[in-house]
């Protein structure tokens, strides 16, 4: 652009025009490369910009590192050559005079050197072949300093360096010498003298940029997700209370006599035992016996009820062998039970200190040992008891853990209540932890219907999480998330950080005797499918009945607990096996993990301890809203199968100018407009599917609606029964 401004504007050809444009451009396309391939991997490889870093990464995938370092060589003196007429020949010769030159000039310095060597032999030399100076200074030298002065000019203001004659030698003395060497040493460090000072100013410089430097906008920093709500403070023990002292209220006397009443009434029978051991517990003390050589256990396991009539305890449990042990166990209740507090599980080590992915504290083991558990592991819970047996206490339990250790960004919750007074305490917390779907008003789903519409919403959340997962070559959310905060996934194509996602439901068995298979389908989906991306169900019931908890569901909830039954089928139901309906109830309970059962004292939380925690938590800054679950259409639940076209539904035209009318496929306008039932609509609607009418169900978007005007439609329902007509004659 100068060259062409000066020949417009003073008619003055400085070079030619054609010739340097095509010079830049050449040069500028193989700098781009060379930079973006020399300095790739570093910050500077910015210096090549976007076209050269894609041109280079495309040339070294075609012929590799080595060929395109070459093609960039070849180029450079390809261009050298046709431009500047470069000769390789002469560059040789150019190389070689200079060398000749260079020795020249060294013999001449090796002449003069030994010309001044022979004149000024008294100067010192040490090994390095250096030179002691003296420094010039007006004040200590006085006239010597003039008379130099006249003879040289300094060029330095305040001090000048100038080799020792003999002269100067003999003049000073060498008190003085070494006096002027001090200067010498002290003007470089004069600038620097105050260096505490210096030290002091640089430390919050630094701290200036170490606070500017995490605002991740490089690829080399990691993606921090919790910035969101940089503020947020997880909850403290100090906001639940103590129950008791941690000390188990079991005294010698009454271990002594169970003990003795144990082995008395087993003697009765004529079962010897070798040797018996206690283990106290904060509700129950596990006796663990050992028959003596040639005694049946199913002898042993027939006598639970005579024992516990010897005990006069309720609960009585025998366990007949104890797995790993080879010992009988006998469960046998406390006088004094102890109740295990929240407080005392959330402040031990144990917790603390926990690195699972969705932890859980539910309770003491009889060891008197802090039980914690990993959702992610189990993956879903399937809970049931009686009432007033402990089941809300259990699921505040699980929710109030995960609260203590999961940031809200990591964590939501879809919680479901249909009594509408157990969960509702978890309002306060919406714009933290909660997730809904975008048109409701509430978080805490009470409605039936809403209820089939959230589930169906989470079938279409885990469909959308399996995509990105595939996109991004991973098995599971934890490597997602792993590969998201290290910046190799794109945010501009659809990825984001996904939260762990807990649906907790209570009472299950109200749903499904309102919904049935609407209820059904989704949940034994999720429960099929959603482990890997992070969607786990905590689900409540009363009623352990085969009609509630089916086979498929059973199948697909390996982790259960159960609490106090009433009757042993409805244990056989929950756990596969008995030993719930000889459960003491406050929490007492037992939980099945891959076969293994457990028995529990489920810690207590108070219903104003709830409110305290949720209260600090709402009381934060959190998100404008809930969690945002992928919208639903209702039509989706309504099943196609074995749906004749032919049989019309008496509301069929009239629906049929009512979406045309209206240009809104949907379920839900016919049954407002029509006042209809869902299943009639849901009916309808697909009636005018299989008519053309209306397109497919497509996920989160509306149906399409293929007729334009109500003519239009007259017309086409005209030719529809006229076709019906030729085909009955």
């Amino acid at each position: 652009m100068f060259i062409l401004g000066v020949r417009l504007s003073l008619k003055h050809i400085i070079i030619p025009l054609g010739k340097s444009f095509g010079i830049a451009v050449l040069m500028m396309v193989w700098l781009s490369v060379a930079l973006a391939f020399l300095l790739k991997g570093t910050p500077a490889s910015i210096l090549g910009g976007i076209s050269g870093f894609e041109t280079s990464i495309w040339l070294e995938g075609l012929m590799g590192k080595m060929g395109l370092s070459l093609l960039l060589v070849f180029v450079l003196v390809a261009f050298l050559v046709v431009v500047y007429n470069f000769s390789l020949h002469a560059f040789k010769q150019r190389i070689i005079d200079r060398k000749s030159a260079l020795e020249d000039a060294g013999s001449d310095d090796a002449a003069l050197n030994n010309q001044k060597n022979s004149v000024s032999s008294d100067f010192p030399v040490d090994k390095y072949n250096t030179v002691e100076f003296a420094v010039k200074d007006e004040s200590i030298h006085g006239k010597e300093t003039k008379q130099t002065e006249k003879n040289q000019p300094s060029n330095e203001r305040h001090i000048d360096f100038e080799p020792v004659t003999v002269a100067t030698t003999k003049q000073a003395p060498a008190s003085k010498v070494e006096f002027t060497v001090e200067p010498v040493n002290n003007p470089p460090f004069t600038p620097v003298t105050p260096a505490t000072p210096l030290l002091k100013i640089d430390e919050p410089e630094e701290e200036a940029e170490t606070n500017d430097t995490p605002e991740h906008h490089t690829i080399d920093t990691p993606y921090d997700p919790t910035l969101d709500l940089g503020t947020y403070q997880l909850p403290g023990i100090d906001l639940l209370d103590e129950y008791g002292g941690g000390s188990i209220n079991v005294n010698k006397e009454e271990l002594e006599a169970n003990k003795n009443r144990i082995v008395s009434t087993l003697g009765n029978y004529g079962i010897q035992i070798d040797k018996i051991k206690a283990t106290i517990g904060p509700t129950v003390t596990l006796y663990e016996i050992i028959p003596a050589p040639g005694v049946r256990i199913s002898k042993i396991k027939n006598l639970e009820d005579d024992i516990a009539l010897s005990l006069s305890a309720l609960g009585i449990r025998i366990i007949a062998p104890i797995p790993g042990k080879g010992t009988i166990g006998i469960e046998v209740p406390n006088q004094k039970p102890e109740i295990v507090g929240m407080k005392t599980i959330m402040g031990s080590e144990k917790f603390s200190n926990t690195r699972f992915d969705l932890p859980f504290a539910i309770g003491k083991t009889i060891a008197n040992e802090d039980f914690i558990a990993d959702l992610t592991k189990m993956p879903h819970i399937l809970m049931a008891g009686a009432t007033g047996q402990g089941k809300s206490v259990g699921l505040n339990a699980i929710i109030a853990s995960l609260l203590y250790k999961k940031h809200p960004v990591e964590l939501k919750f879809v919680m479901v209540d249909p009594k509408k007074v157990e969960l509702t305490l978890f309002s306060k917390i919406e714009r933290h932890y909660l997730a809904k779907l975008p048109d409701s008003e509430e978080a805490i789903i009470t409605d039936t219907r809403k209820v089939v519409r959230t589930l169906n919403s989470l079938n279409i959340e885990m469909d959308q999480r399996y995509d990105l997962l595939k996109d991004a070559q991973v098995r599971n959310i934890k490597e997602y998330n792993i590969k998201y905060i290290a910046r190799k996934l794109n945010p501009e194509q659809g990825h984001r950080f996904l939260p762990y996602i807990v649906v907790v439901i209570d009472e299950f068995a109200d749903l499904i005797l309102t919904a049935g298979k609407e209820i059904e389908h989704p949940i034994t989906r999720l429960a099929q499918l959603a482990r890997a991306i992070g969607i786990h169900l905590v689900i409540a019931t009363q009623r352990p009945s085969v009609n509630i908890i089916t086979g498929t569901i059973k199948a697909n909830f390996p982790a259960r607990i159960a609490f106090r039954v009433i009757s042993k089928i409805d244990s056989r139901t929950i756990l596969d096996t008995g030993g719930a309906d000889q459960l003491i109830g406050r929490g007492d309970l037992l939980m099945s993990q891959g076969g293994d059962i457990i028995r529990l004292q489920c810690a207590f939380i108070d219903t104003h301890e709830i409110e305290r925690i949720t209260e600090f938590i709402g009381s934060q800054r959190g998100y404008p809203s809930a969690y945002a679950l992928p919208e639903f259409n209702e039509e989706d639940t309504v099943p196609m199968e074995d749906m004749d076209p032919n049989e019309r539904d008496e509301l069929f035209e009239e629906a049929a100018y009512l979406i045309v009318a209206s240009q809104q496929g949907s379920t839900s306008l016919i049954q407002r407009k029509l006042k209809l039932g869902y299943n009639r609509a849901g009916r309808i609607i697909d009636q005018l599917e299989a008519a053309g009418i209306v397109g497919p169900f497509e996920g989160s978007k509306a149906r399409e609606v293929r007729i334009a005007t109500e003519f239009a439609l007259e017309q086409y329902l005209k030719d529809i029964r006229s076709k019906e007509n030729h085909n009955e004659f």
